[in-house]
């Protein structure tokens, strides 16, 4: 027995084939992305490559995959990549400790799917129109935090997405800017927007603002972006 034998019993041979041949970048891997990548990981895909410029916080502990006590001040992307290989040692996990920004070349159209999982709503709006120019299949997370029912995530493409200020807020960069999307894309978002009832916090890491966030609710959303991505993998195949 391997350590996917359940994965291939539901999926069989040559969707796990598929899994293993598959390519897959995700850019962040913070309370969204980390759980993402661990599930693509122990699905069986192949070839990963991780991006995020940050380092281990302990206000990341909270929510996040790579974040102990232990783990704190050490590149995500590198946390990750160790935990990885005694998960699926099969799995060829790059690590790039960057950040996405316009004109950095990620080679996207050398992966089958791409997964946006970042913070930034500048960079974020300009991923959406790489990827989205691309043949590979994409998946972008909403905004997680400031919600805490999970029966509210949902799965909507981009232009469908209600009720999320982070999609509202790129929408209305992408029109002012006369740039659309090159084709449609699924987005995992909620429409919940709960007040932070707790003292202000200080974001650190350059981000604007400290939100208030549950595991529950990143790591469903993370643990979604995992499913399109293996479902449009073997949707191709089967």
């Amino acid at each position: 027995m391997s350590s996917l034998s359940r994965t291939g019993r539901l999926i069989g041979t040559d969707g796990l084939a598929r899994l293993a041949e598959a390519r897959v970048i995700l850019f962040g891997v913070g309370g969204v992305g980390s759980w993402c990548a661990e599930s693509l990981v122990r699905s069986g895909i192949g070839h990963l490559t991780i991006v995020d410029p940050d380092c281990v916080d302990i206000t990341n502990i909270n929510r996040q995959l790579p974040a102990t006590l232990e783990t704190v001040g050490r590149p995500k992307v590198d946390v990750l990549k160790e935990r990885f290989s005694t998960i699926n040692p099969a799995c060829e996990v790059t690590a790039l400790r960057k950040r996405y920004t316009l004109g950095a070349d990620f080679h996207l159209d050398g992966f089958d799917v791409i997964i946006d999982a970042i913070d930034s709503l500048t960079d974020k709006a300009n991923l959406i129109l790489e990827a989205s120019a691309t043949e590979a299949g994409f998946f972008c997370a909403m905004g997680a935090a400031c919600k805490m029912d999970p029966q509210k995530v949902r799965v909507a493409e981009f232009f469908e997405v209600h009720g999320c200020p982070l999609g509202a807020a790129l929408r209305k960069r992408l029109r002012k800017n006369g740039t659309l999307p090159a084709k449609p894309f699924l987005c995992v978002y909620d429409e919940e927007v709960l007040p932070n009832l707790g003292p202000e916090m200080d974001p650190g890491q350059g981000k604007a603002v400290a939100n208030g966030t549950l595991v529950h609710v990143t790591g469903i959303f993370g643990f979604t972006l995992a499913g399109l991505a293996v479902q449009h993998i073997l949707d191709k195949s089967l």
